[in-house]
């Protein structure tokens, strides 16, 4: 996938999300809308008028049934997926609840490993592995 230029406005956001489950820290991954096979964290539009950080929380409720606060900004993303250009920023996120979910997708809370394996793209494991080191400083510190 060709990367665009990152000056490019905002098109989407969303979120590596975390919690912890007895003692253990895992991260939500969810299939992909158009492609079950495929992993990816969730993420979609912004809407006119929308903050990035609005759009995450929204994302990540509608794709995962999940609550989440923000964190702290992870970084952006630019592809070209078809003809469509996407420039995506991310953010940690803590789940903090469960709320309906409004898309059928598959999803997963997996430990950092299992996480970055079950992910369809390189640029998700990225993030994913920049946000677990984070957190892991954070814990060490």
């Amino acid at each position: 996938m060709p990367t665009r230029s990152p000056d490019a406005p905002l098109t989407h956001a969303g979120g590596v999300v975390h919690r912890l489950r007895d003692g253990r820290r895992e991260f939500l991954v969810v299939t992909a809308s158009k492609r079950s096979d495929h992993w990816v964290l969730p993420k979609g539009h912004i809407e006119a008028g929308e903050a990035a950080e609005a759009a995450a929380v929204r994302e990540v409720r509608e794709e995962a049934g999940v609550d989440a606060e923000l964190e702290r900004a992870l970084g952006d993303t630019a592809l070209d997926i078809g003809s469509e250009q996407q420039r995506i920023r991310f953010y940690l996120m803590r789940a903090i609840g469960e709320v309906p979910r409004q898309e059928r997708r598959t999803l997963a809370w997996l430990e950092a490993g299992a996480a970055m394996q079950r992910l369809s793209f390189p640029e998700a494991r990225e993030l994913l592995r920049a946000a677990a080191a984070f957190l892991d400083a954070g814990e060490s510190a």
